[in-house]
Parts: structure tokens; sequence; C-alpha cells
């Protein structure tokens, strides 16, 4: 039976008493969640060695060189590096080290002052959410770790969105606290997603953060399958996976850059949709929704989070993309000057077509839009450009954004 539909007239407690009634797939689900550390890391053995040789100095009270992990999403980063650290943790313990870990996620935690408040509240350190200059915080970060006499352990995930977005400063400052304390040291972990990342570093700062590099390569098709019947054993039921659906999902995840966290994701939502329609293990068929799924929420997070000179630029595309037939295209002359009357129309300041061109390049490696470098022979060359996801749910998302459809009718 399935008890997954919307448009059915099934009560609240209906909903839930079919749920527990269906077959349960699930045996620990939570060993699919992204805050989940496996015990085992397949093919991830040269990347958990290297950096455990690289903090192994801290077992002799030696302060390790600070370390930068870059690798595209879903490649082991946080999981190795947290790994690594309960391990070290445990080791250090045993032999009467004592090892203190802050780990931050720079997607939330993007500014110098939450930076160094949220690692006072690691140390029990008091301090208030906004009000002090953030070099008060910094201080008392630093006088409260110096009187604990331990090693501290600085990991910052996506270290990059905290230096596009506040500089230097923090590194600066964190990279050079240990000629500033007696009894304490610190070492810091960067992790980052993006392989330029070093180009925003102030050459004072580079030199002293990045003292070893670990490089995290995709995974391949066979890697992604062996870590989904690892995770898979763990977190179902036996005989809950019907055949091909593993390899399906590792199939998808390698063509969309080796990403294993997106595989899991994937595999998880899979076996979601398969509990709610009652089915009684997980098919190819829930694997395809999933991935629907996903991607539109994916697509919606992304697109409303964007600035609101891009989402200028993506209605810019909309509306003339819905204003041509099939066999004419749109180009980044096209868009600018659409996007510069819909500029004209509400107000608001426009950029340079130079600077448009560039959230154009910033939109198509998103992958909402395809830009295609054509010919158009003594005219020079331009980009095609169209939507790589539908319009449809471009057009969802504007709607509800009421910076665009307070002023315009789409």
């Amino acid at each position: 039976m399935n008890h997954y539909d919307e448009s059915s007239d099934l009560t609240l407690d209906e909903i839930f008493e079919g749920y527990l009634k269906s077959p349960k797939l699930f045996k620990q689900r939570d060993v699919l969640d992204s805050s989940f550390v496996p015990e085992n890391l397949p093919h991830r053995t040269d990347q958990i060695k290297q950096l455990g040789y690289i903090l192994a100095s801290v077992l002799r009270g030696g302060k390790p060189s600070n370390i930068l992990c870059f690798g595209k999403t879903g490649t082991g980063k946080t999981a190795v590096s947290k790994h690594v650290l309960n391990t070290l943790s445990k080791k250090a313990s045993q032999h009467g080290h004592k090892i203190e870990v802050a780990y931050l996620n720079c997607n939330s935690v993007d500014t110098n002052y939450r930076v160094f408040a949220d690692l006072c509240s690691t140390l029990g350190v008091d301090v208030p959410f906004t009000g002090l200059a953030t070099d008060e915080v910094f201080s008392r970060f630093r006088m409260g770790l110096d009187q604990r006499d331990s090693f501290f352990i600085v990991v910052l995930d996506e270290i990059d969105s905290l230096v596009k977005k506040s500089g230097n400063e923090t590194l600066y400052n964190l990279t050079r606290i240990n000629s500033e304390m007696t009894r304490a040291k610190v070492s810091l972990i960067g992790i980052s997603n993006d392989l330029k990342f070093k180009e925003y570093l102030d050459p004072r700062v580079l030199s002293s953060l990045s003292e070893e590099e670990i490089v995290f390569k995709p995974y391949e098709a066979p890697e992604i399958t062996d870590i989904l019947v690892e995770r898979s054993h763990l977190a179902f039921k036996d005989q809950s996976l019907e055949s091909g659906v593993i390899n399906m999902i590792a199939a998808i995840a390698a063509q969309e850059h080796g990403d294993a966290r997106r595989a899991i994701d994937l595999l998880r939502v899979s076996a979601d949709i398969a509990e709610r329609e009652g089915a009684d293990r997980i098919r190819q068929a829930h694997v395809k929704k999933a991935q629907g799924a996903i991607e539109r929420n994916t697509i919606t997070e992304v697109v409303s989070t964007l600035p609101l000179q891009s989402k200028m630029v993506i209605l810019a595309i909309f509306l003339l993309e819905t204003n041509v037939d099939e066999t004419e295209t749109v180009s980044t002359g096209d868009v600018y000057e659409e996007y510069s009357r819909l500029c004209r129309d509400t107000g608001k300041d426009s950029l340079t077509q130079r600077r448009v061109g560039d959230l154009i390049n910033e939109l198509d490696a998103l992958g909402i839009i395809s830009a295609r470098v054509v010919s158009r022979g003594r005219h020079g060359r331009t980009k095609e450009i169209r939507f790589s996801v539908p319009k449809t749910l471009i057009q969802s998302i504007l709607k509800q954004d009421k910076m665009i459809a307070g002023n315009l009718f789409i």
C-alpha cells in the first residue's frame, strides 16, 4: 500500500499509524547523517596517515604544523579530520597530554567576532553575542586559553567563506597567537572546497597557515560503491536494498565530481521515500524520486541565498527565455540590456557589463545556467545562455523573494 499521497484525505493520525505499520527499513539511521564519523573510512588511508604523522608531535608536547586540507565537496576532508582528531585525543589522554578541539563551520560562523566568541564558548569564557570590540574578544580567548595549559586545535571548515567575507584578520591573529602565550599552544586545520583559496590570503598569513597541505581527490564510482556498501550494512536491515540501487547511486555521484556526501544523502532520502510509501525495500524508482527532490532543494537553497544583483541577472535571463522561441538564443549582451532595464524600472543600482559577466560565470559554475562560448564571425565571440534547471522552479523561487516579486510580475 502506498501511504504517501499528498492528495489523499487521510487524517494526520492515520498518516502516522500507516507509517508505523509499514515495513521498517532502517536499523541505524544516523549513520547516514552528514555529522556521522565512521570508524572506517574507505579509500582515505593515505590522507589519514598523512594527517596523523603531522599531528603526532602533540604526543610529545610539540606544536604540529598548521594544515590546509583541499578538495571538492564530499571528498572526505571533514570526516578524516574528525576521525584523526578523535583518535589523537584518546591517545593523548592515555599519555597524560591534554588536547582540546574546537570545530567551527565558517559558513555560519563567518565573522571575526563570531569565530573568537565561539572559541571562547568552547573554553567556557563568557562573551556576549555582540557588543564588544573584536580585539577584546580575541584577548579574552587568548587569556582564557593560556590559563588552561592545554594544546588547542582549531578546525575551520569551509575556511574560504570566512576569508571571503571577513578578510585575513582572524587567521593572522590565530597563526601568531602562540608567541603571545606562555603555557598553551594552538594549531590550525583549515578545510576548503575552493582549490583557489590561497589566492585570497595575505602573503603574511599564507606562509604561516599553509605549512602542510593535504589534497583530497574526488572519489571514483567503485570507491563510492565501497563507501555506500559499508554504510548500508550499518544503516539498514537485511534485504532492504534492491539489487542495483548502490551501483546506481554511485554512478550518479561519480558523474557529479565524486561527491560521497551527495551519494549518502541520496541513499538516505531514497530510504525515507521507500518507508513513506510502505515499500518492503529500497528500489531504483525511489532513487530517481530522491534525486529529483534533492536537486529541487539544492537549487532552491542556492538561488534563494544569492545576492540581489545575481537574482536580478537570473530574472533577466528568465524573462528573455520566456519571450523568445526555441530557435532563438540569449546572449550576454541581451542579458545585460534586460538586466539594466530591470534595474532602471525598479530603482536599483546597476553593475557594469564586466561585473554582470562575472556574475554570469558564477551562475554557470553553480550549475544554474549554461553559458557556452560561440563565435559570431566578424562580430566577435559571445556566450549563449540558457537555464540548466527547470524554468518553473526558477520562477517559483523568484516569486517567493519579496525584493524581486514585490516589484515585478513573474
